[in-house]
């Protein structure tokens, strides 16, 4: 892996994104344009509705760009195969149906699956990397354990080790975050924080923890109704960013505290 700092993981340029329909191209947000680079965790935050998973979809090749391009290690990323992108790109999903009946090792090792053989066999290094992803996410202790064993905030871990395991550049994380409480909200972002800083990961995450991600992110992507921001989270409360992402009847931005609190 490159460990330059000027090293591009991921790239978009004036990218638009949402869906075509038979009649009509329904946008859902446009003028995308960011760059993520080695040991860096990035937030991605925007109100309900606002395309950040339509975003997240369309950075990881499930569904294509209206407009714009996205580049993956300066190339473009239409012009990698599925394979090759796996070496490249690993994605978190909070869906937990493919994982109940597996143990947290075989979950884990599925991230090896762009490197086995065709039957899946798994070589003694990747058996050592399987564990290190395990160690990295403090749940070597759960290697034997049934999935549906597992409470959400220790699936979320192995989920994690999984994405670790694939020893990709890029991570992608869809609210990993999602039915935690507020202590494991904080684990697990800052777990990202230290994978991101101790591996030279790049991880880009979607959330509506956006005091958490405020606190602990390098760069926030900002959605809003007609644009979009990105910068550290110093320069966008500068530039008055947070205070323009939802109606001010209940909740407002401190921008003293860099924190939402609702109106009393």
């Amino acid at each position: 892996m490159n460990t330059n700092k000027t090293y591009s993981v991921l790239k978009t340029k004036n990218l638009s994104i949402g869906y075509l329909s038979k009649k009509e191209e329904i946008v859902i947000a446009s003028n995308i344009n960011f760059e993520l680079f080695p040991g860096e965790l990035i937030g991605l935050v925007g109100a309900n509705g606002i395309g950040k998973s339509t975003l997240l979809r369309t950075l990881t090749q499930l569904q294509n760009p209206l407009k714009g391009s996205i580049s993956i290690d300066g190339k473009p990323l239409e012009s990698y195969t599925n394979q090759v992108l796996a070496t490249r790109l690993s994605l978190v999903l909070t869906d937990k149906s493919l994982s109940k009946n597996l143990t947290v090792f075989e979950l884990v090792s599925l991230g090896r699956q762009p490197y086995t053989n065709w039957i899946g066999t798994l070589t003694d290094k990747d058996i050592s990397i399987v564990n290190k992803a395990l160690e990295q996410t403090q749940a070597i202790d759960l290697a034997t354990k049934k999935c549906f064993e597992l409470s959400d905030g220790q699936l979320q871990k192995v989920l994690i080790a999984r994405a670790l395991a694939q020893d990709t550049p890029l991570i992608i994380l869809d609210e990993p975050t999602t039915h935690l409480d507020m202590y494991h909200k904080a684990y697990i972002l800052k777990l990202l924080q230290n994978i991101a800083k101790t591996a030279n990961k790049t991880i880009l995450f979607s959330s509506h923890e956006i005091n958490l991600t405020i606190q602990l992110c390098d760069k926030m992507l900002v959605m809003t109704t007609n644009n979009s921001f990105y910068n550290t989270p110093c320069n966008l409360i500068k530039q008055d960013v947070f205070s323009t992402l939802f109606p001010k009847n209940i909740v407002e931005f401190d921008v003293n505290t860099g924190s939402f609190i609702v109106k009393k």
